[in-house]
């Protein structure tokens, strides 16, 4: 027997499906993904330039510099100037005890005074011989003789004149004293401190040209030859920025540091001081065309070092591996992977992915435009 359904069941189907529909429509909806447009900072690659800037620190030295020692060895007993203390040719530096050489010239002397009493004896017995040579009262020998002695006696008196002389220089030499105008810019030696000839003692800067004195790594010496016009800077004063010239390259490396000593030529200007830290720049040709991006640019993808290029026709970016050729003050310079016109994503490289879709700002497109010298430069410091 057939038992007929309740009439409220057809509507209980009807929400049923009904609630089925609303919900289709609803993960569908939630399926629907935005695509998301991010605005980038950006920077567009100039020209490449084949030159590179050269930019050494040194410090400021007089052309001349003077190592003074004594010319005889002794005990200082006497320092008369202090380091930076401008001194005048003829000043006297500092002394030594002179008790021993004043004792030898008093020997001296005394052999001399021997000497020309011997000279004197001899001569009355030359003399003496001639006359009795005229009268033939004595052989040709005597007189012979007597002229010999006389000859020894005039030399051993001449030799003690200049042993005398000598001594009497090393008396003078006691004193140290300034051969040039300069400033003492070193102090080897104090009093109570016993020196030997020669050895330094004080050291003078000569008043006069100045010079810049860097240390340029084999790399670059190259770039440095006599001659060469280069610009001078001082951390001590940015305004002040001299025309130097190279004057003079060292032959060999120093053995430790493995540099070359430069001395640049400086025009006078009382405003450079002794002392004084000065940067040297030079402008020299670069074998391959760099490029420079801020270093904010560069990214690493699998252990590669890559940027985010921009492709303006779809707005979307793509990663292009480069190869870095050093790290400059202003970012990096890029020997290989860019070329002029490229657009690089300048920060926010983190949140780049393939194919993303970006935006150029207003103040990106504006950062873009005022970077560009500065992404066209090509200086490797």
């Amino acid at each position: 027997m057939l038992r007929k359904l309740p009439a409220t069941g057809l509507p209980a189907v009807g929400i049923i499906v009904a609630a089925l529909g609303l919900a289709g429509c609803s993960q569908e909806k939630a399926e629907v993904v935005q695509e998301v447009v991010r605005p980038v900072k950006v920077v567009e690659i100039g020209e490449a330039q084949t030159t590179r800037q050269l930019d050494y620190s040194g410090s400021v030295r007089a052309r001349t510099e003077m190592n003074l020692g004594f010319r005889i060895a002794g005990k200082v007993t006497e320092r008369l100037v202090d380091i930076g203390q401008h001194v005048n040719e003829g000043d006297v530096l500092a002394r030594v005890d002179p008790s021993d050489y004043e004792l030898s010239v008093k020997s001296a002397q005394a052999s001399l005074d021997a000497a020309e009493r011997q000279v004197e004896t001899v001569d009355l017995a030359r003399k003496r011989a001639e006359q009795l040579y005229a009268k033939n009262f004595a052989p040709k020998s005597q007189l012979d003789q007597a002229r010999l002695t006389y000859d020894q006696a005039v030399a051993t008196r001449d030799a003690a004149r200049s042993t005398l002389a000598q001594a009497q220089n090393q008396v003078h030499y006691t004193d140290l004293k300034a051969s040039q105008a300069g400033i003492v810019t070193a102090i080897s030696a104090d009093v109570g401190q016993v020196v030997g000839a020669g050895t330094p003692v004080m050291t003078v800067a000569v008043d006069g040209e100045k010079e810049v004195s860097i240390a340029v790594p084999e790399m670059d010496i190259a770039g440095f030859k006599p001659g060469k016009e280069v610009k001078a800077g001082f951390w001590s004063d940015e305004g002040l920025t001299l025309e130097g010239k190279v004057r003079e390259v060292a032959g060999s490396a120093d053995p430790q540091s493995r540099t070359f000593a430069v001395r640049v030529s400086l025009p006078n200007d009382p405003r450079v001081l002794l002392g004084m830290t000065a940067n040297v720049q030079a402008t020299v040709g670069s074998k391959a065309q760099l490029v420079s991006i801020p270093l904010t640019a560069m990214a690493e993808k699998d252990g590669k070092q890559i940027v985010w290029t921009v492709d303006r026709a779809s707005d979307t970016v793509h990663p292009r591996p480069i190869k870095v050729a050093n790290f400059t003050a202003d970012g990096v310079a890029v020997a290989d992977g860019l070329k002029q016109g490229d657009v690089v994503v300048a920060a926010g490289t983190q949140f780049m992915t393939e194919n993303l879709k970006v935006k150029l700002s207003s103040d990106a497109q504006q950062s873009a435009s005022a970077e560009d010298d500065a992404a066209t430069t090509s200086s490797l410091r």
